[in-house]
């Protein structure tokens, strides 16, 4: 009994800490010291993506049907820049796709319903997203014009997380990854465990189309390619993205999108079947304790 009560107060403890983080990041705006990355448009085949930086490292995007015009936004923290841009490109927004909770992520969904002259269908995975009304879970599929969506079920990082997975029905199309996966990394696993990255990275996501663009949550590649580095030295692609992302990130463009198969040439939480991955995890040959000895390891690196 004592030591189910201890655990208690541990989860309690880990929660607000959790919580806490999140609100002192928050005083960390846009509106501070200006935009961290410029605003980017990726053209995709049957759509359109607009990059869209908020916060001090965080990524939001408008998806824009080409042939519709109907558009959708993921993790709205900003909603006065999503009006502002939903407007100047007159598109017709309908849809919030949230991939968590965390305020950096979710934060913004009621602000952006009370704002919003229109009806919103806010979808999320996780009951304690803000003004959601539209629950999802693993294979949801809905559309945002002519654009098909699937929802891919990735726990860890939180219990609810969801990528959105955004094809014309034929293409590969580009999927939206929260903090599950990075350039390079993966989010934290706050909520859950290595099984449950390990399948969300090297089941669902690695079966995507290698062509697929990701498109993550944050701005982390280089701090996440420097680890990549750390633990295959002599990847030359991952040496490769380094430089590239330098130059990007000295003129404050951003450096997503990635690809599926760029990810599992470089990144190490993708790679933990790799033999020379496994070998810097300390020889572990089962690629779950490699993933999970990979995140201990990251949770404390310093580049």
């Amino acid at each position: 009994m004592l030591s189910s009560a201890w655990k208690s107060v541990a989860t309690s403890i880990e929660t607000q800490l959790t919580s806490y983080y999140f609100r002192v990041q928050k005083l960390r705006t846009i509106g501070v010291r200006g935009m961290h990355s410029s605003l980017e448009d990726v053209k995709l085949e049957s759509m359109q993506v607009k990059i869209l930086p908020a916060l001090q490292d965080n990524y939001m995007y408008l998806i824009v049907d080409n042939k519709t015009r109907e558009a959708a936004i993921v993790d709205p923290v900003d909603p006065e820049l999503v009006i502002k841009t939903v407007q100047e490109e007159n598109v017709k927004l309908n849809k919030v796709l949230t991939t968590h909770h965390h305020w950096d992520h979710a934060g913004g969904n009621e602000k952006l319903v009370k704002l919003w002259s229109g009806e919103l269908q806010v979808y999320g995975g996780d009951d304690r997203i803000g003004a959601m009304n539209q629950k999802v879970s693993q294979d949801v599929t809905f559309n945002i014009g002519e654009l098909k969506v699937r929802c891919l079920s990735t726990p860890c990082h939180t219990t609810g997380h969801i990528c959105y997975h955004v094809t014309n029905g034929q293409n590969a199309g580009a999927v939206f990854t929260g903090d599950t996966l990075f350039q390079g990394g993966c989010g934290r696993f706050f909520e859950g465990t290595p099984e449950e990255m390990y399948d969300a990275l090297c089941a669902k996501l690695s079966a995507l189309p290698d062509d697929t663009k990701v498109f993550c949550g944050h701005e982390y590649t280089l701090q996440n390619m420097s680890f990549a580095r750390h633990v295959e030295p002599d990847n030359k692609l991952i040496q490769n993205r380094i430089e590239w992302a330098k130059l990007r990130r000295a003129s404050k463009d951003p450096t997503v999108p990635s690809t599926i198969g760029e990810e599992k040439s470089w990144n190490p939480f993708m790679r933990v079947h790799e033999a020379t991955v496994q070998r810097h995890a300390g020889g572990e040959k089962n690629p779950i304790l490699t993933m999970g000895a990979l995140r201990k390891e990251k949770d404390n690196f310093k580049a």
